[in-house]
Order: C-alpha cells, then sequence, then structure tokens
C-alpha cells in the first residue's frame, strides 16, 4: 500500500506539470516538446489528472487549448509547486549561499537598461559568474506581456498605474526635468521656469500610449493650460536627440540624463511628482533563487 501511494504521488508531480507546461503554451504539442515527452504521453498525463481530480481542466478552442475556471484555479495552485520543485538544487545552493549555475531573464525599457541596471548587473555578474543573465529591451505593455507568459522573471522600470495581477516595488526615485537645446529662448530666463512659460512650446513626448503623455496632460490641464505636441517618438535617448536639434522641448526623467549630451535641465518638482522605479512581478510568480539574489542586490547601492 506504502509504495501505491509513493507511485501516486510521483505520477501527480508528472501529471501536473504536464497541465501546467499545457496551460502555458496553450498546446499539448507544445508542451510535449519542452518536457521532451511524446504528445500522446502529456495528453495521457492531463487526462489522468482530470479523472483522479474529477474535474474538466482544458478546453479546445480552434487549434488551441484553454484552461476551463477549474483548470485555471488548478493552475494557480500548482505553478509554485512545480516550479519549487523543478528548482529545488538551486533552492538548496540559495540556502548554503552557493549560486553557481541558472538563468534570469529581465524586462526593462531602454533608459533602465542604459542608465539604472549596468552597476547592479556588473556587480552581479562579477559575484554570480555561472548564472546567465538575459536582458529584453521592451516598452511597458511588452514587459507586461512577457511576465504573464512567464517569459521574464521580472521587470525592473516605473509603474504608475499596477495591473491587479502584478506587484511592484519601488526602489529608486528620479526627478522630472524639463530639457531644451542651448540655445533655446528659455535658457536665458532668469528665474525659474514656470508651467507658463512651457506652454507656448512644442513638446516631444513618447508615445501617447504610455504614461508620461498622461501624467504630463493632467498636469497641465489641472493648471488650465493649453499646450501642444511638436512631435512623438519612443525612447528617451530619442527624444533627448531630437531636443538636441532643437526641434521641441520635453519633460523626462532625470534617470536619462547621467550621460554628457548637448542639452539645458531644469527640475520641475513643483510641477511633476517624482518617478519611482522598482521590481516588477507577476502576482504569485515563483521567483527563483537567482531572480531573488539579483532583487536583493538592488536594494544595495551599486559602485559606478
Amino acid at each position: 500500500m506504502v509504495r501505491s501511494a509513493r507511485h501516486y504521488q510521483h505520477n501527480r508531480l508528472a501529471q501536473l506539470r504536464a497541465f501546467c507546461h499545457a496551460v502555458k503554451e496553450r498546446s499539448i504539442s507544445k508542451a510535449a516538446e519542452k518536457l521532451e515527452l511524446a504528445q500522446p504521453t502529456v495528453s495521457l498525463q492531463i487526462q489522468a489528472l482530470e479523472h483522479e481530480l474529477g474535474e474538466i481542466l482544458l478546453e479546445r478552442r480552434g487549434p488551441r487549448i484553454a484552461p476551463t475556471p477549474a483548470g485555471l484555479a488548478l493552475y494557480e495552485l500548482a505553478v509554485p509547486l512545480v516550479q519549487g520543485m523543478d528548482t529545488l538544487p538551486q533552492a538548496l545552493a540559495d540556502k548554503f549561499g552557493r549560486l553557481d549555475s541558472g538563468e534570469i531573464n529581465v524586462a526593462s525599457g531602454e533608459s533602465t537598461l542604459l542608465h539604472l541596471l549596468p552597476p547592479y548587473v556588473r556587480q552581479f555578474a562579477e559575484a554570480y559568474p555561472g548564472i546567465h543573465i538575459r536582458l529584453h529591451n521592451v516598452t511597458g505593455r511588452s514587459g507586461l506581456a512577457m511576465l504573464r507568459s512567464d517569459e521574464a522573471d521580472f521587470a525592473v522600470g516605473s509603474l504608475l498605474e499596477v495591473p491587479e495581477d502584478m506587484v511592484y516595488k519601488a526602489m529608486f526615485n528620479f526627478e522630472p526635468m524639463l530639457i531644451t537645446a542651448v540655445d533655446h529662448p528659455l535658457v536665458k530666463l532668469s528665474r525659474p521656469i514656470t508651467l507658463e512659460d512651457i506652454a507656448p512650446y512644442g513638446l516631444i513626448l513618447p508615445p501617447q500610449f504610455l504614461s508620461t503623455w498622461r501624467r504630463v496632460s493632467e498636469v497641465f490641464r489641472n493648471h488650465g493650460l493649453e499646450y501642444s505636441v511638436r512631435l512623438q517618438v519612443g525612447g528617451w535617448e530619442v527624444i533627448k536627440r531630437y531636443v538636441e536639434e532643437g526641434l521641441g522641448i520635453s519633460i523626462v526623467t532625470s534617470i536619462c540624463l547621467r550621460q554628457s549630451y548637448r542639452l539645458r535641465a531644469f527640475p520641475m518638482r513643483r510641477y511633476f511628482p517624482e518617478r519611482s522605479y522598482g521590481v516588477v512581478h507577476r502576482r504569485g510568480k515563483f521567483l527563483t533563487p537567482q531572480a531573488r539574489r539579483f532583487i536583493d542586490s538592488l536594494e544595495r547601492p551599486a559602485s559606478i
């Protein structure tokens, strides 16, 4: 009887692993590829799990599959268990301070990758040379999509509105700044620049679906001022280049002003709040020891 119970428990873990991969991949065949098993084997494991639980867990939607309500509930319960078992050796090594292998996937925007993360990545790579680090340059929406599909362990960036399925921990704060070309008329003012001074000049802003545009619009609206957008372009580095050319002015975050450019910068904290940057991960996500160690490293100052 004891032997039968052990056999049952071993099969259940295999069944849960097959089920979780099928849900994640939305495909039995792709799950089989990930597990390096035959497709009929994965199908039988999931069918056996449904039989034991007395629930239909997956349903077909055209060429793909999707979890039923019962399947979705089981997936949320099972993913941490399966991931925990799969990373048990690394977790044990982490317990005793040994992390010499593994991989972490980090999603971040361009400015974070260029100006915030480099010293932290360097220190982490020196401390744990056996851990492979993959940095994904993505926008906010794409980063959240990667987190939801488990393509990234976590993201580092700024999040003004936190979705219900995400956890955000702020770690850094950066000041809002007005940037202009060196010969812009605003540079000649002998007093602090006001929002009224800025309003007549065309702004260069990131795409409208990003949070920066909404924040700028909100501030101008609250002060009863009209403004115009002369150029819409993605990425702080590109925005700075066009400001440099005199094509407009912009409101940016000081995170992107750590390098020398032919620009003038003016603090705007009087009108715009500081911008926080931190770690984002999917709620309920099992973070590997490697990922947790990297996140912990962000809590400490990095040497430049």
